[in-house]
């Protein structure tokens, strides 16, 4: 009987033990390298859209008062030839290059193809959509000089010169159906960094010369 029992003891042997507890490491090595690894790729990418978010955030407009608006024709029937606005930097973020465009034509209202201004304005309303409209701008206080808004610095930002022998051109010039009384336009205000800012407004029932459109 001992015998017998002794002939069918089973057992494990040391190395056999050892190759387990080895293939056991190796195996929650790898899951631990994989979840790292997917735990170091998002945090980057998690990085990535901070910065990008904070870079296009600093590069973006700020509107500085009211949006003014210059007559063409005064009047219950008149039509605005100008607006004109202040814009800043906000978060005292990157320059913003203000070059002026070049008209596309004498008195066209219209940038030329290929200007060189990298700040786009587009006008849009129930009736058109023009887009890279012909503007101009002056610094406004403490400035340096130059064409880049800088952190501390405002520029009064016109759409279209206010004479037509000036040579640009105005909104009556760029639209084929004038902005009048109770219409409803929108303006886009696009740079070559950060967010687009929008600006809509409705004109009052009677045009004045000059109006401040809240």
């Amino acid at each position: 009987m001992l015998k017998k029992f002794i002939k069918k003891e089973k057992g494990i042997t040391g190395l056999e033990t050892a190759i387990i507890l080895i293939a056991f490491v190796v195996v929650a090595a790898v899951f631990a390298y994989t979840a790292l690894s997917a735990g170091l790729f998002s945090t980057q990418k998690a990085q990535e859209a901070v910065y990008s978010g904070l870079k296009e955030a600093q590069s973006t407009l700020e509107l500085r008062g009211g949006i003014v608006a210059t007559a063409g024709t005064p009047g219950a029937t008149g039509t605005i030839k100008q607006i004109t606005f202040v814009v800043s930097n906000a978060l005292g973020g990157d320059p913003i290059d203000f070059t002026e465009p070049s008209p596309a034509s004498a008195n066209s209202g219209i940038a030329a193809v290929g200007s060189s201004n990298k700040v786009v304005i587009n006008y849009i309303d129930s009736n058109q959509t023009v887009t890279n409209l012909f503007w101009t701008c002056i610094p406004l206080g403490t400035n340096d000089g130059d064409d880049l808004l800088e952190t501390g610095e405002k520029f009064q930002v016109t759409i279209g010169y206010e004479t037509e022998s000036q040579g640009g051109g105005n909104l009556l010039d760029a639209l084929a159906t004038a902005l009048s009384v109770n219409d409803t336009f929108t303006l886009e205000i696009m740079t070559n960094a950060g967010a687009v800012i929008t600006i809509e407004r409705t004109t009052p029932a009677y045009i004045d010369l000059k109006m401040n459109l809240h």
